[in-house]
């Protein structure tokens, strides 16, 4: 990561909303998580990371990294910038994702860090 570079996180929504509080469905609908392999990607900040605590049971997240979010860009170039969040939606992952209802390493869940791009490289 070169001096001056926003981080970014991408948040990959893993779990569907049935059953889930109005408070966690509203805040998916502000990170524009509407449906299930949908991708947000939005700066690291503090607002953001409260907001990803907050529905850390719907979503996987890490950094991503600049040459996959090129690719990412390219591949599903239909993006769709809302302020400062940007959307793709991706397909499953191929060979799925382990576990919708643990926490990463176990499971699909939670704060997985660089690993992040190994997921998106299988869904893009």
């Amino acid at each position: 990561m070169k001096k001056g570079e926003k981080i970014l996180y991408a948040v990959v929504r893993v779990r569907g909303g049935v059953d889930a509080k109005k408070e966690i469905k509203d805040t998916l609908a502000m990170l524009k998580l509407k449906r299930v392999n949908h991708c947000a990607i939005v700066p690291k900040t503090s607002v953001f990371e409260g907001m990803i605590r907050k529905v850390r049971d719907y979503v996987t997240w890490g950094e991503i990294r600049k040459d996959v979010l090129e690719r990412l860009v390219k591949e599903r170039g239909e993006n769709k910038e809302k302020g400062s969040i940007i959307l793709f939606r991706l397909s499953p992952p191929k060979k799925g994702y382990k576990n919708i209802k643990y926490v990463f390493p176990k499971g699909a869940l939670g704060y997985r860090g660089e690993k992040i791009n190994e997921l998106i490289e299988r869904m893009i």
